[in-house]
């Protein structure tokens, strides 16, 4: 049914309820009525890169990884591959009368925060460092979750409104300062997508934003509800009304919390806070309209879903559909897709080889396949496992560990570095090397959920821990040739070792079939395709950034910074040889042909880049306007015509103000305008 009519029956149902009963449905775990036939209801779920912590489920790329394929029509595909699992594992967990956490349909993802600071341990939920990028990905995935017929599929949430980039130690009582012309032309357009896009939910951040916390901000509530004119349900991020009296000092106790946070229009709890909401309105502290207005809102999407008894055609979906082939072979293109040849000599795809060496920590690891916020997958294949499976018979595949993921020996009673004799009797047989590094999310994540983070979840710099460097180090002085497979979430700087390595491949966490698909590539069955959806920093360049603290953009992100970085926005390397050979300006967009002089048929990423020649306003470098993800044949040329909204020609001002200045020039190739991605591919931008 459309809002409209869930709206009317919500009203009517919440009229019947007490006070009482109505406040009981704010909180994340809602009780049941029995007397009104409302079953219990848990709002807490997560689907970031598939359905998680559900159980068995298909497992997509990280969402960064999802990212660097610059692909909207996968991303809603795998939104709808997350939402039709999340309703099998709902229809059977209710069958079973299991309404317990992670088993409703109201998905808190995605997280389309923008990854600012490279030190930041949760950016490789989001979708990098643009907001063009992570507004088309963002709302490509909840047209995916939500679907498009008259009862929603899922309900998906846009997080963390508004502000939200670390640092994840203070997150619970820091004070994000924004300006005007940041806050409307970075942080805010990604979450007006999504409004428009018609995304049910939206979750507060734990952080307040110029002053007022996140979760109970009059002037953020304003922007979502009156400027933007978003209909859906409001939620906390988990216990972050808590977090305004015991950490923000903004209230004196929680029934001032909820008060703020009620008054303000955050209607669920993710928390314990909500249980003082009849407290407050005992106290006259709130309304009774302040509840039910709450409460309208949250049966307005159980209804929206068809999960009040009404029925709908998704009841019928059964648990087969979970790890069907289908969605299994959308999960490995989005793998494919993603991964990010940062370099290479020749050497890759591996041929002529007759033993291998994998080595390394993140070689057999099953944890650097997944990222965080992750589900069960029914098999894992890691990287030596998919260039076992392929080379099985053909080629002997050496193993050794090398060394700890993060320890300076693998073995507690051992000597430090403890691994690098086995790595090098390994690397001495084998006629090449696949050396396998990273991080895991016990090294960058959430605060709170990593174990061996040294800041809560946020990196202290980007370089991989010392016991991996001196493997790498150790490894490289064989001098065999050398491929490095680079799984991580965010900027890593591998030092020297990229250099002295014949190539580097950017796997990201891939999934939990992910080392299928980068065996794929390392051996020719594909060409690697993805682009950097964020900028990699050189370590010593952090020593020249704003404070991890100053939410200025300035000198930040490929827009705004003016040195030049380890590997570009937008870069990435494949087994083609591809260019843009035309350009030309079409009435609502760009027309564009690549031709491909190389061997064989490769992914691309064609991208527009804008900037408004004369405009005080405009960011300090080209901006990304545009792009398309194509497939070129090998010895072939495509055309294809990229359509530009008529607001990304415009500026954002001081006073956060879109306006037209400046004379737009457009910059179309397979990655941006700037002197490194010439130098790193060979070829330039066309300017038009």
């Amino acid at each position: 049914m459309n809002r409209k009519q869930a709206r009317a029956r919500a009203e009517a149902l919440v009229a019947q309820m007490t006070v009482s009963e109505a406040a009981s449905q704010l909180k994340f775990d809602a009780p049941a009525i029995e007397r009104l036939g409302v079953p219990a209801y848990n709002w807490w779920n997560e689907a970031l890169h598939g359905v998680a912590r559900a159980g068995v489920a298909t497992s997509f790329p990280q969402a960064i990884g999802i990212a660097a394929g610059f692909d909207p029509e996968l991303v809603q595909e795998l939104g709808d591959v997350a939402a039709t699992e999340g309703r099998a594992k709902y229809n059977a967990a209710s069958a079973h009368g299991d309404r317990d956490i992670y088993k409703g349909l109201t998905f808190w993802s995605p997280n389309v925060n923008i990854f600012r600071d490279p030190r930041w341990g949760r950016g490789h939920e989001t979708y990098g460092e643009d907001p063009v990028l992570t507004a088309e990905l963002g709302a490509a995935y909840v047209k995916g979750l939500q679907g498009d017929g008259d009862v929603m599929k899922s309900a998906a949430c846009a997080k963390h409104f508004a502000v939200h980039s670390g640092p994840e130690a203070l997150r619970h009582r820091f004070d994000a300062v924004a300006s005007k012309k940041d806050m409307a032309e970075t942080y805010l357009p990604a979450f007006h997508a999504l409004v428009d896009a018609g995304v049910e939910a939206v979750m507060g951040a734990y952080n307040r934003t110029n002053g007022e916390p996140c979760c109970g901000s009059e002037a953020l509530q304003k922007i979502l509800r009156e400027d933007w004119g978003f209909e859906g349900h409001f939620v906390s991020d988990c216990w972050a009304v808590r977090d305004f009296h015991e950490n923000h000092k903004v209230t004196s106790c929680p029934e001032e919390s909820v008060t703020l946070a009620l008054k303000n229009g955050c209607d669920v709890n993710c928390g314990c806070t909500y249980q003082f909401v009849m407290s407050a309105y005992e106290k006259g502290m709130i309304s009774e309209a302040d509840i039910r207005r709450s409460a309208v809102r949250l049966f307005t999407c159980r209804y929206m879903l068809g999960i009040m008894g009404e029925g709908s055609a998704f009841d019928a979906i059964s648990p087969d559909v979970i790890e069907c082939p289908e969605h299994l072979s959308k999960a490995q293109r989005a793998t494919e897709q993603g991964c990010v040849l940062l370099k290479n000599d020749g050497m890759l795809p591996l041929k002529d080889v007759k033993t291998l060496a994998v080595i390394g920590p993140n070689a057999n690891s099953r944890a650097a396949l997944v990222g965080n916020y992750h589900g069960t997958s029914s098999r894992y294949i890691t990287v030596l496992e998919g260039l076992q499976d392929a080379l099985e018979g053909r080629v002997r595949v050496l193993y050794a560990e090398g060394s700890h993921l993060f320890k300076d020996r693998i073995e507690a009673l051992s000597q430090p570095h403890d691994g690098i004799a086995e790595a090098l009797s390994a690397a001495e047989r084998a006629d090449a090397v696949v050396l396998v590094v990273g991080l895991d999310e016990t090294l960058e994540g959430e605060e709170g959920d990593t174990g061996n983070a040294a800041a809560s979840g946020d990196k202290l710099d980007l370089l991989l821990p010392e016991g991996q460097r001196v493997l790498m180090d150790a490894v490289l002085k064989t001098g065999k040739p050398t491929a490095i497979v680079l799984m991580a979430g965010s900027s890593i700087d591998l030092g020297d070792a990229a250099d002295r390595a014949n190539a580097v491949l950017l796997a990201w966490y891939p999934g939990a079939r992910g080392g299928k698909t980068v065996a794929d590539i390392l051996l020719g069955k594909l060409s690697p395709s993805g682009k950097l959806p964020l900028t990699f920093y050189k370590n010593d360049q952090l020593d020249r950034m704003p404070a991890f603290t100053d939410y200025a953009m300035e000198g930040r992100t490929y827009r705004y910074i003016k040195e030049a970085p380890l590997y570009p926005f937008g870069y990435g390397l494949t087994y083609g040889d591809c260019r843009v050979t035309q350009a030309k300006r079409m009435e609502s967009g760009i027309e564009a042909t690549i031709e491909n002089a190389g061997k064989m048929d490769t992914g691309e990423v064609v991208q527009v880049y804008v900037q408004n020649e004369g405009s005080p306003n405009a960011p300090a470098n080209p901006r990304l306007c545009a792009f398309k993800r194509v497939t070129v044949p090998a010895g072939q040329s495509i055309t294809v015509t990229l359509d530009i909204p008529a607001d990304r020609l415009k500026v954002v001002d001081q006073e956060g103000q879109l306006v037209d200045e400046g004379t737009p020039v457009f910059y179309v190739g397979l990655g941006q305008p700037d002197a490194l991605t010439a130098e790193l591919t060979g070829h330039c931008s066309i300017k038009i």
